[in-house]
């Protein structure tokens, strides 16, 4: 891997982790335009550094879940929202040992990524409808979906739910941001927390895969500066690119993104 490769490869996965595109699809794609056969440990390093950059962006709610922990306040809002990122990384770890030798032979499956980008895509799109009727639109479709949503929060089964989605994104071409933002909005949770506790539960899930990981990028011959070079792009583009996606969200415009993931899709489904 030449380190012009490892610099797109960084900034592909800072881009895409955060977008409901799905950062694994695209470094496949990529990966295999470059002639790539790179170890799994070194997309999950990537992965790692965009790990780094949810430490920064979400450390006063981190410290906040740690102490409500350390002090036993069982009532306080921090210490439920822990409980229910355990519960939903406990589903995902399941999820992901279990199905991990076949989910990882999806990788250079290009046709079956793109059958899952499809699949994301329609995913983003349908959660536009439950948008619509959470601001109030007319007719039978945009009153139920605020009737549902209305006073609807996080708990344990809509943590288990979204810790499935997050368990099934480790399919290339399955978003993970995509699929827990929208299964959040489906539950009723408000598309902002979704984007919350989405990212949060990101964080012991990427933690876990580079523990189990990381190990194999010893001796697999990738030299050691595009290695590192590709990590600190990833950094600084994911840093930048979470910042804009959050107010992406905010606006209501996180459902356009499926237009994107149905047009790779096909033009992947096609092409293979």
């Amino acid at each position: 891997m030449e380190i012009w490769q490892a610099i797109v490869l960084g900034a592909v996965q800072g881009i895409t982790e955060w977008l409901p595109v799905s950062s694994s699809g695209h470094l496949a794609i990529f990966q295999t335009l470059f002639g790539l056969s790179v170890p799994i440990s070194f997309d999950i390093l990537l992965h790692f550094a965009t790990l780094l950059v949810l430490l920064v962006h979400y450390s006063s709610d981190l410290l906040k879940i740690v102490k409500s922990w350390l002090t036993f306040d069982y009532s306080s809002s921090d210490f439920k929202l822990g409980l229910f990122l355990i519960v939903g990384t406990f589903v995902t770890g399941v999820i992901g040992l279990y199905f991990k030798d076949l989910f990882a032979s999806f990788f250079h499956n290009l046709f079956a990524v793109g059958m899952a980008l499809i699949f994301t895509g329609v995913v983003l799109l349908l959660s536009r409808l439950v948008s619509v009727g959470s601001e109030g639109a007319e007719g039978a479709l945009g009153s139920r979906a605020a009737r549902f949503k209305k006073g609807f929060g996080l708990d344990v089964p809509r943590s288990i739910l979204i810790g499935m989605a997050q368990g099934l994104a480790v399919i290339p071409g399955v978003s993970r941001s995509g699929m827990t933002i929208c299964v959040g909005q489906f539950l009723g949770i408000d598309r902002e927390k979704a984007a919350r506790f989405s990212f949060l539960l990101a964080i012991p899930a990427i933690l876990g895969a580079t523990v189990l990981e990381i190990g194999g990028l010893f001796g697999s011959g990738l030299a050691f500066w595009p290695v590192f070079i590709g990590f600190i792009v990833t950094f600084l583009v994911g840093y930048l690119s979470l910042k804009w996606l959050l107010s992406v969200i905010s606006k209501g415009g996180f459902w356009k993104f499926g237009f994107y993931c149905l047009t790779i899709g096909f033009l992947l489904v096609f092409a293979f």
